[in-house]
């Protein structure tokens, strides 16, 4: 049977009528299995204080049970009902991914609470916006740190607790601690009837979109629009009766390692709502310092994250296999072999012959330090430059690249894992439908189904909050047919994948009146050596050109490999005229596979990395191209007055 139609036909039954009963549901049938895995000297936490939950050891993992889990999230649940949470009302959580944020998460759903969700890196003054716009009642941060930009917006907001996940009791009477919350529930113990009853319409969540072009957005999403999205994916990903026994499912075997923001919607549905409805456990890493670290003591067999974790994840594989001139051959040549195998439909004896032997050499190690289980990664939140993710396969280590976005709760398309096919951003999930807006067509520059993408199903939101006239303008009515606009322009292939072009407002207008897409450009760079990040620029240019981001220790290893004395200081290092050279060569190189107006011309190397921190990258880690360019200005400016 075709896996389109199998998908059609099969029924996870996962679901129920809401977020929390489902997760009751899972947490009943597997009482006895390991639901979390947490990390200990990470955090001071109130619910080992409290004597809820036992300490792990310093640098390794203790479990929990969904039995266990679920006796804890009614309680805390009960709790929470305690401090005045009613259904409808909003309560924000304000903390990185960890165990913590799903108990929080499940016990307010539990209490009909709607979860407004706030990054751990926001501002004073983003706080401010994330807790005033939905009017939320209450929050859960994570420790004093965070609790202290709260308070210096408190004026502002219409706070009635606040809730502490980290350190002692404090001396505020509307502050409390996890741990005490849990107390307070435990002295009107709700038994099995916790989860109060919602409608499949009512709002769940409130997730506010990245900000990268304006003031953050509130993405209003009911519990129907995460459930379906739950059913469609696992559709596609859980244990289907015609799967064969070596294609990978997710069920209550897997193991999901999760580092993601859980304050965006891809680590909240594909970390969180779907693993635990499955049964599955997910291990919290806690800390992206020791990422690796936790890889091989948890030993998932799956993780979700974004293109710049993978593009990390290789340059550090790269790293270690160039200690020496003879290592980063063998690892040169594995990777060309691993290549040559993945493209092959029927690989013969010699080909398979030396993949053997590139996986014993090169492979193993590789995989080993993931923890040697690893079945699929998932990718999403961006485009995976299309050569990072045949290599992945080639290492046998698959990437199975998706696309979704806030206001589709996330997942719209996501590759197969019976039918991958790198270069695309996967086959739209069961029950969501499809189509181009072809007025784009033109600006990609091609005859095919391409354009911005419409896309309409029970994944898709009812609107942003508090913004009529957004929400109006972010739907268009085809054929008598109200469709969401999601700005993203695509190709629509025969066989139904679909290949990701570029944002439709990230496209660059050249003076010339061609059009250009930096994504696909910028993602050539991602196997580089010497490249860490580059941000292509060009918008009423009569060119294009680009900002580079050097991967300095490489350029350093290089330089004292060819017998250069280079500068110490960093940005002198990215004005040395044998480093833009080396540079040059890697840009000629991109440039081998884009039409000539697509290739760039000139280009600045900048020593400072694009993050979080300098505000140059969002939470998810896109770029905040208008943020980059105001930084660079000067230089951009320079690039064209000499051109």
């Amino acid at each position: 049977m075709d896996w389109r139609q199998a998908e059609r036909e099969y029924d996870p039954g996962v679901t129920r009528d809401s977020l929390a009963a489902t997760f009751d549901a899972s947490a009943r049938e597997h009482a006895d299995r390991v639901a979390q895995r947490y990390k200990g000297g990470v955090y001071d936490r109130s619910l080992v204080r409290a004597g809820v939950v036992d300490a792990a050891p310093d640098g390794d993992y203790a479990d929990l049970t969904y039995g266990e889990m679920r006796d804890l999230v009614r309680r805390l649940s009960a709790g929470f009902r305690e401090l005045g949470v009613t259904a409808g009302d909003r309560v924000g959580v304000f903390s990185n991914t960890r165990m913590e944020w799903a108990h929080s998460d499940f016990a307010l759903l539990g209490a009909g609470a709607v979860v407004t969700t706030v990054y751990k890196s926001s501002s004073p003054t983003q706080v401010r916006h994330l807790l005033a716009d939905p009017g939320a009642s209450g929050v859960v941060v994570e420790n004093r740190d965070l609790l202290d930009r709260v308070v210096s917006v408190e004026d502002d907001l219409q706070l009635e607790f606040v809730v502490l996940l980290d350190g002692e009791p404090h001396e505020r009477d509307d502050v409390y601690t996890l741990g005490e919350v849990h107390d307070l529930g435990s002295e009107v113990d709700p038994g099995d009837g916790w989860v109060v009853d919602r409608d499949l319409d009512d709002l769940a969540s409130l997730i506010y979109t990245s900000g990268t072009t304006g003031t953050p957005k509130g993405a209003e999403l009911s519990h129907r629009n995460f459930l379906a999205n739950v059913d469609q994916c696992m559709r596609r990903f859980g244990d289907r009766p015609d799967k064969p026994a070596d294609v990978p499912v997710i069920d209550e075997t897997t193991t999901t390692l999760s580092f993601l923001p859980l304050a965006h919607v891809f680590e909240r549905l594909a970390g969180h709502f779907m693993m635990y409805a499955a049964g599955a456990t997910v291990a919290y890493a806690e800390s992206p310092d020791t990422l690796r670290e936790d890889f091989g003591l948890v030993r998932p067999s799956t993780a979700t994250s974004v293109p710049r974790v993978y593009e990390k994840l290789y340059a550090a594989i790269r790293e270690q296999a160039s200690e020496s001139s003879v290592k980063e051959r063998i690892f040169n040549w594995a990777t060309d072999v691993g290549r040559e195998y993945h493209r092959a439909d029927d690989p013969g004896f010699g080909l398979r012959a030396r993949y053997g032997l590139a996986d014993r050499l090169v492979f193993s190690s590789v995989k080993e330090a993931l923890g040697d289980e690893i079945d699929f990664f998932i990718s999403g939140g961006g485009s995976l430059s299309a050569d990072l993710c045949e290599l992945y396969h080639g290492m046998g280590l698959p990437i199975l690249e998706g696309y979704g976005l806030t206001e589709t709760s996330p997942v719209v398309a996501v590759n197969p894992p019976e039918e991958p096919k790198v270069g695309t951003i996967g086959h739209p999930v069961y029950d969501a439908e499809v189509r181009v807006d072809d007025e784009v067509g033109a600006v990609a520059g091609d005859d095919g189904e391409v354009g911005e993408l419409l896309v309409r199903g029970p994944n898709v939101f009812r609107g942003y909050r508090n913004l009529p006239e957004e929400t109006e303008q972010a739907f268009v009515e085809v054929d008598g047919d109200r469709w969401f606009r999601t700005g993203d322009v695509v190709e629509i292939r025969d066989d139904g994948f679909i290949e990701f072009r570029e944002r439709a407002k990230q496209l660059l207008k050249l003076s010339t009146g061609k059009y250009v897409p930096p994504g696909a450009i910028e993602d050539s760079f991602a196997a580089s050596e010497y490249v860490e990040q580059a941000m292509v620029v060009g918008d009423a240019r009569k060119f294009v050109s680009a900002i580079v981001v050097p991967d300095l220790a490489a350029v350093r290893d290089w330089g004292e490999s060819e017998g250069y004395d280079l500068p110490a200081d960093d940005a002198a290092l990215c004005r040395d005229d044998r480093v833009r050279a080396l540079i040059q060569s890697e840009v000629d190189r991109v440039n081998e596979s884009f039409e000539s107006h697509e290739t760039i011309k000139q280009f600045r190397v900048v020593p400072e990395e694009f993050t979080e921190d300098n505000d140059l990258l969002t939470p998810t880690m896109k770029k905040k191209r208008r943020n980059i360019l105001e930084r660079y200005a000067d230089d951009i400016g320079d690039m064209y007055a000499e051109a």
